[in-house]
């Protein structure tokens, strides 16, 4: 992999007073991304390697979480479940959190540029999560993607766009709702799918004379395409298989393969890349064309990047790892295992010995109704075949009559990141 050297992408952080922070005696390691993945990459290297100076820097104040936010937008979880106080957590479990914005990261000297200063490091472990692709319906316009993300958001990037979103649902009056899926690989492949259920609930419940139209580029997802026809047969058109050819934001148009269609509002999801940094970096992988992935490559074993042994890749940001599945699912309990591996690593590099090869595993639920509550349990697992292939094992567990087994998990899971009890 050809280095570079991101000087080019400090932006307006050259002008800012610099101060770069030499190692700590043990070394150090900076974490870029306060995610499930970069969250418990901290904490675990805490654990694990108590010499050494952890510094995990996000551009956000406080943890937002997605698990748990469909729930919040329709009125069925307190904002409180989701949001994390990031300097408590540091406080915690004794690493150092910096809010700032990254600007670019120097691989040959080892130095992290942000708008609070420079940190060198001897161990790097990126966790940048996802960018949003308007380029697939809009090409070079930025105008219409910078409007796009102010009127219509995703909420897939955590935070403000959730709240921008939940006051969409609030305000809406009826007519269509229209609600794009990306193309896979994305963050989380069951959200776009339990968020619609729960808009629909919400419709239903609340008598509103609206309709969600999904545009589901993907194949069928069985079960939920059931619950809209049994239970949501009035308020939800599902239409899987429908590649969204171009998109008017102005004119509230959608032009699929097969229709044209009008909205009144809409939650649109592009398709998802890899964060900036990664691209920046040149830590891109390629398909088999030669062609960018559009996710950064990594060595399975360790998830080091390849040709630089002192960086390591984490959570969403992730290429595929494997030709039997490709890409490990875009979880936040399978991100926050794969920092645990990083974590891993770097405590055995930073003590001279050789790590034990893992493999991450997770757990998470997705609420299938409401009322009646009714929950899918998946759980995935991993394990190395005789020729170091990575296999994949996917189990789906239905929980009818569920009580609060989502919450449960939630609360185990955050207590874990940020030594909550609550």
């Amino acid at each position: 992999m050809k280095r570079r050297t991101l000087l080019t992408a400090l932006l307006g952080f050259c002008a800012l007073p610099r101060r770069s922070l030499a190692s700590a005696t043990g070394g150090r390691v900076v974490v870029v991304g306060g995610g499930w993945g970069g969250l418990s990459a901290a904490r675990h290297l805490r654990a694990l390697a108590p010499q050494l100076d952890v510094i995990l820097i996000d551009r956000r104040a406080e943890f937002w979480s997605q698990p748990l936010s469909n729930r919040w937008l329709v009125g069925l979880a307190r904002g409180d479940w989701l949001r994390h106080d990031y300097r408590r957590a540091a406080q915690h479990f004794g690493y150092r959190f910096v809010n700032a914005e990254v600007g670019g990261i120097d691989l040959q000297s080892r130095q992290v540029a942000t708008s609070a200063g420079s940190f060198g490091y001897d161990w790097l472990v990126l966790a940048p999560g996802i960018r949003e692709d308007f380029s697939a319906w809009y090409g070079v316009d930025r105008d219409a993607a910078a409007y796009t993300r102010r009127h219509f958001p995703s909420a897939f990037p955590a935070g403000a766009e959730h709240l921008a979103l939940k006051a969409k649902l609030e305000a809406f009056q009826g007519g269509d709702l229209v609600m794009t899926v990306p193309p896979l690989p994305y963050r989380c492949p069951p959200a776009p799918y339990e968020r619609a259920g729960l808009i629909a609930w919400w419709l239903k419940t609340r008598n509103i004379k609206g309709r969600l139209v999904i545009l589901d580029p993907n194949l069928p997802m069985l079960s939920f395409d059931r619950i809209f026809r049994e239970s949501y047969r009035d308020q939800v058109t599902y239409q899987p298989q429908a590649q969204v050819r171009s998109v008017d934001p102005y004119q509230r148009r959608i032009v699929t393969d097969f229709d044209t269609i009008d909205f009144a509002d809409a939650v649109l999801m592009p398709p998802q890349q890899a964060a900036d940094l990664a691209w920046d970096g040149g830590l891109i992988g390629r398909n088999t064309d030669g062609r960018p992935s559009g996710w950064a490559a990594c060595d399975p074993s360790t998830l080091a990047v390849p040709g630089d042994e002192r960086v390591f890749l984490v959570g969403d940001v992730i290429d595929k790892v494997s030709p039997l599945f490709g890409q490990y699912p875009k979880t936040g309990q399978l991100a926050a295992a794969l920092g645990r591996i990083a974590a891993t690593q770097i405590a055995a590099r930073a003590a001279g010995t050789a790590a034990p090869k893992q493999l991450p595993d997770s757990t998470c639920y997705v609420v299938n109704r409401p009322e009646p509550k009714e929950l899918t349990r998946i759980e995935t697992a991993y394990r190395w075949r005789g020729d170091d292939v990575i296999q994949q094992t996917v189990r789906q567990q239905h929980v009818p009559q569920a009580v609060e087994e989502d919450l449960d998990w939630a609360r185990r899971q955050f207590a874990e990141l940020f030594g909550t009890t609550g």
